[in-house]
């Protein structure tokens, strides 16, 4: 971004007859695409550099002695390209003719199939038939270890996945073997990609099925995958992606590009854990306490049972355990409820991890300590953390705590099978079953963050939206809907009916929200407001 009261100084061209003005230093590519025309690529890719050897992004530029590659090319003031020229066409034409001498046709059986770059410019650009006679070379498949596959034969030979293992993650673990039309991507050696935490992001761009997922492998076809945009729930640093599912279930995450966050990748740790989103010992029903036994009944029960029971606790102490992978609107709505009971503690731990991993061409993206997305938003909201460093894990307190006790989004694993026993009124809301519910009053269903609509704060406090991407099960509800009701019936307030009510009522918790809204935040985010210190104050 150029500094302040400076202008950025800009160019104007023409291409296919379209005007279009641009940054100076633009490519040519990139100015069609400003256009919404997509020019065939392979070897490009924003995120690395641009060596131009594809051969497949030539248009024709008005002047120019021959055709020109538009990856390459800078926009310059007064240029008139053309894209589409007999010329351009032709030459595009013979190089995917190339491409196919040697690509075999096993589409059918290919993941890539439904996603390739190839199947899609030979369809709108290629040759009707083939003309080769000749038999395709033959490389078979390679294991480049951790998650990847190679298959050879598929390669076209862009050399993105060398030039971002050399450039982004500096760990140069891939290369160019071979000459000519026996050339081919190869390991080191014995030494493969296990150990690259970023290694994943190569089967991501790779334009055709050379590398795939292990354990994508035959899955899904991608024309049955819905995409969701979303945010990464396995550390506080947000990265955006998609969810991909079918059959309400989350075959695999991708990250999807924000230039502020994550730029075009994600890490292999986040990549691959989004099992615990299918998992199948989901709570279901409201579960209500009745005659030393727990039964199944309907919300509207169960909230009557539940707001009766709170009349009768009285002006009890309160004590709240919170869930660093709860959303900023479910934390808001534990604030509102806890504040309707009186006030009281709020605590919440986060699953930790001695080790950060930066990406090294863009140190801003880093597997963080914090496994958990919504630390900060935890943090802004008022709740203390605990447990880090504490053998007890933040549990200590509530050992004979006969108040009201709550807790949200937290399975507590180390917990004793008693827990919470003591309290006049146990009350947990969750998304599984675990020792921690045994001893519940009120086991309450509530959805995951893939199930709805929400927010998360990242790292360093900017606001990200995500969607739902999957059903929830049985009777589940969004969290902050539970806790947002019970707290109206005790205030007498109105029921936030969308998440984005909830968000602008965290906003009155919190300086932090103030003034945000869904619209600010779209899909890339927004800083959260930096509390002033006003003087005197």
């Amino acid at each position: 971004m150029a500094d302040s009261g400076t202008k950025t100084e800009r160019v104007t061209l023409t291409i296919d007859g379209r005007e279009v003005s641009v940054e100076k230093g633009t490519t040519i590519l990139e100015a069609a695409e400003a256009l919404g025309n997509r020019i065939p690529h392979y070897c490009y890719h924003p995120g690395l550099s641009a060596p131009a050897q594809c051969r497949l992004c030539l248009v024709e530029v008005e002047g120019a002695p021959k055709l020109q590659a538009s990856c390459i090319t800078t926009a310059q003031d007064g240029q008139v390209v053309h894209t589409q020229s007999d010329d351009a066409l032709r030459q595009r034409k013979g190089v995917l003719e190339f491409y196919l001498a040697n690509h075999p046709l096993d589409c059918p059986i290919c993941d890539q199939s439904g996603e390739c770059k190839l199947q899609d410019y030979v369809f709108a650009e290629g040759r009707k038939h083939g003309r080769n006679r000749e038999p395709k070379r033959v490389f078979g498949r390679d294991d480049f270890g951790g998650d990847i596959l190679f298959y050879g034969d598929r390669c076209v030979m862009c050399t993105r996945c060398v030039r971002f293992m050399n450039e982004a993650a500096q760990d140069p673990l891939l290369t160019v073997v071979e000459r000519g039309n026996r050339s081919v991507i190869d390991t080191f050696f014995d030494e493969g990609l296990e150990g690259s935490p970023y290694a994943g992001n190569i089967v991501d761009i790779c334009p055709v099925g050379a590398l795939v997922s292990k354990d994508f492998l035959h899955k899904a076809r991608a024309w049955d995958l819905d995409h969701t945009p979303s945010i990464c729930p396995n550390c506080s640093q947000g990265c955006n992606i998609d969810l991909h599912t079918r059959d309400n279930r989350v075959h695999r995450l991708k990250p999807r590009p924000n230039l502020d966050v994550n730029q075009y990748w994600m890490c292999d740790y986040g990549r691959h854990r989004y099992d615990w989103m299918n998992r199948t010992d989901r709570l279901e029903a409201p579960m209500i306490e009745r005659e030393d036994s727990r039964v199944a009944t309907g919300w509207a029960e169960a909230l009557e049972a539940l707001t009766a029971r709170l009349e009768e606790v009285g002006d009890r102490p309160v004590r709240a355990i919170a869930s660093p992978f709860s959303s900023n609107e479910e934390l808001a709505a534990l604030r509102l409820l806890v504040n309707a009971l009186g006030g009281g503690e709020i605590h919440f731990r986060s699953p930790r991890t001695d080790e950060e991993i930066p990406l090294p061409s863009f140190p801003k993206l880093t597997r963080r300590k914090d496994l958990a997305p919504n630390v900060k938003g935890a943090e802004f909201l008022g709740m203390a953390r605990v447990g880090d460093d504490d053998a007890t894990g933040g549990l200590e307190g509530l050992e004979g705590f006969d108040g009201i006790l709550l807790v949200v989004g937290d399975a507590l694993p180390d917990c004793a099978p008693d827990f919470g026993s003591d309290a006049a009124l146990h009350i947990h809301l969750g998304s599984y079953t675990s020792r921690a519910t045994e001893a519940a009053h009120f086991r309450l269903p509530i959805a995951t963050h893939a199930e709805q609509e929400g927010t998360f704060t990242n790292f360093e406090g900017r606001v990200q939206r995500f969607w739902p991407g999957l059903e929830a099960p049985g009777a589940a509800r969004p969290g902050w809907l539970v806790l947002a009701a019970l707290a109206a019936h005790l205030e007498g307030t109105a029921v936030p009916q969308r998440a984005e009510e909830m968000f602008l009522k965290a906003g009155e918790l919190t300086p932090h929200f103030q003034g945000i809204t869904y619209q600010d935040l779209g899909t890339r985010g927004a800083l959260a407001n930096e509390p002033v210190a006003l003087p005197g104050a």
